[in-house]
């Protein structure tokens, strides 16, 4: 068949530059290289693996920037962090009493945890890609359009939570988190005959602001895998666009 294609092409170069074919090899050897530029070389595995590490990186890349800044999880309603459903009898009884502001605070402060915390998780996920071998590269590569988050999920979540723990930590510290809790609870436990209450802050923000990165995360993989604009460097546009 592929003989058959490249005797069609010599035929066809012959009548339209309006050439005599007197030398067959000559002619076979065009023939096989217009083949060559009309098919493509076919995908190495180096190419590949480096295309799905690119997209990758892009693609948490733009997630970073996209909600790693001021309002990128308190102004986004799919990510918002809301307050846990542990503080909800909390925020109950303060209303009650007018003091429902102390909350809005928290809010505000957990939103403003995640947002500072997010950039430096980029090197972990960086990492990890890094480290991926040929046969996680072809299951995402040939894998569902979230493959790539349901990897990181996977794999990362617990080394993500490890990591990024004594960074949430401090981060909660310097975004006034604490400060906050403890003037809401201060005000809470000031009322009589209030029940205890216990949340772990700290555990709660570094789910949430996986979870927001993992959300956008599947949106840019869907995207670059889809969407030929989103494929912003050549070899994104060779090894997506040949799927």
């Amino acid at each position: 068949m592929r003989k058959l294609f490249i005797i069609f092409l010599v035929s066809l170069c012959s009548f339209l530059l309006g050439c005599e074919t007197t030398n067959t090899d000559e002619w076979l050897k065009v023939g096989q290289d217009i083949y060559g530029q009309v098919a493509g070389k076919p995908l190495t595995q180096q190419e590949i693996t480096a295309g799905l590490k690119q997209a990758l990186e892009v693609g948490t890349n733009n997630v970073v920037e996209q909600i790693g800044r001021r309002n990128g999880f308190y102004r986004d309603s799919s990510i918002h962090i809301p307050l846990p459903d542990s503080l909800a009898k909390v925020q109950h009884t303060l209303k009650k009493v007018g003091l429902s502001s102390y909350l809005d605070e928290l809010e505000l402060s957990l939103n403003r945890a995640a947002e500072q915390a997010v950039p430096k998780a980029k090197k972990l996920f960086w990492q990890a890609i890094e480290d991926m071998s040929w046969e996680d590269v072809m299951k995402i590569y040939n894998g569902p359009n979230d493959a790539a988050t349901r990897y990181f999920k996977k794999k990362m979540a617990p080394a993500l939570t490890r990591e990024m723990y004594p960074v949430v930590q401090r981060t909660l510290a310097s975004a006034g988190v604490i400060k906050a809790y403890d003037k809401v609870m201060k005000e809470y436990y000031a009322i009589p005959y209030v029940p205890k209450v216990k949340t772990d802050l700290n555990d709660y923000v570094i789910q949430q602001t996986l979870d927001g990165m993992f959300y956008y995360l599947a949106k840019e993989e869907a995207a670059i895998r889809n969407d030929p604009l989103k494929r912003t460097t050549e070899l994104l546009k060779r090894v997506f666009g040949e799927k």
